[in-house]
């Protein structure tokens, strides 16, 4: 089973590039906002940055359809701001406030959107992903042609749950693609110390699983086997795994110096692969916009950032009854019985 990449770009209008460049760019800015309230203390717990990525999701996104659903791990602020959240609920959350979509309970890692079939963020490494195949069976017992994007990275790709999954997935020919992000790093070992698989997604030819390895640096490419994995699963074949090599700029998460690598390094990333800049230049040389035209994209994703951190400053903390809400309680026996 070899690895099938892409060998052409997609046609893809004018417009459907300027999405992709503000989609990258909302993310991009709505991160460095966050890092900055993180570092002013109103951002408290864990903050994982999604910043080098955002080819990914805004890829996998353009290729899913109305109904699709979508899970991933604690990284997950550019999933919910590409599948359509609202950045102002996104950034309450995240400083805790009654605004945010889980009422300011659930932070960085715990939040998700029924409306827009985001089903979290999980702290748990790999968890999300035999939840993800649960939310696909579902799709399939009910017989409709929804598939389910179920995200985890290369540090969860060596935990037993993701094989437990692909297993069952692939006996039940659930409509699930696993997307494997591979930043190179995990927490901060890099994968070339973690494992002795060339691959990640070649470890599905153990239950018959097909996938590749894409690009995860070229939106166009990621929308290409995003399209090629949703009509393998729509025509009820069973899953797909797309191990996509993308690159997280900052470190594993607030805390983390990032010192396992070099400065040189992600120097180099950001100056040769960066995927915003990728599409910006695709935008001028093509003529498909101008710089005047970038800069108005730029300064509406600037308002809309800034609008969403002044929402966040401004939302009420959660009401102390809140504890008391939206969670599981024992059920007592009656005093009589």
């Amino acid at each position: 089973m070899a690895a099938r990449k892409a060998t052409k770009k997609p046609n893809v209008s004018a417009e459907e590039l300027q999405a992709y460049y503000r989609d990258m760019l909302l993310i991009r800015r709505f991160e460095e906002k966050a890092g900055q309230l993180y570092g002013m203390g109103l951002i408290g717990g864990f903050c994982h940055l999604y910043i080098g990525q955002e080819a990914v999701v805004v890829g996998l996104e353009a290729a899913a359809g109305e109904g699709d659903k979508r899970i991933t791990s604690y990284r997950d602020h550019g999933h919910m701001l590409a599948c359509g959240m609202d950045p102002n609920g996104v950034m309450a959350e995240l400083t805790g406030r009654e605004g945010g979509y889980s009422k300011g309970k659930g932070g960085s890692m715990h939040m998700f959107s029924k409306e827009k079939h985001f089903y979290g963020g999980h702290g748990i490494v790999a968890a999300q992903v035999p939840l993800g195949a649960g939310l696909a069976f579902s799709d399939m017992y009910k017989g409709n042609d929804r598939v389910t994007f179920t995200y985890f990275g290369d540090g969860a790709a060596n935990q037993g749950q993701v094989y437990e999954a692909y297993n069952m997935a692939e006996l039940w020919m659930l409509p699930c693609i696993f997307v494997i992000e591979n930043n190179q790093y995990a927490m901060g070992t890099s994968t070339k110390r973690s494992t002795k698989s060339p691959s990640y997604w070649e470890r599905g030819a153990a239950y018959g699983i097909p996938g590749e390895e894409v690009d995860g640096m070229d939106v166009l490419a990621v929308k290409e086997a995003g399209e090629k994995a949703v009509a393998h699963c729509r025509a009820g074949k069973g899953p797909y795994i797309l191990e996509i090599k993308t690159y997280r700029y900052r470190g594993h998460s607030m805390s983390d110096p990032a010192k396992y690598r070099t400065r040189e390094e992600v120097q180099k990333m950001r100056d040769e692969r960066d995927p915003i800049e990728a599409v910006r230049s695709m935008l001028l040389t093509g003529k498909h916009a101008t710089e005047e035209d970038l800069k108005a994209i730029d300064k509406e994703i600037k308002e809309i950032v800034n609008a969403s951190a002044e929402f966040a400053k401004e939302s009420h903390e959660p009401a102390l009854d809140e504890l008391w809400t939206d969670i599981y309680a024992a059920e007592t026996a009656p005093q009589n019985a």
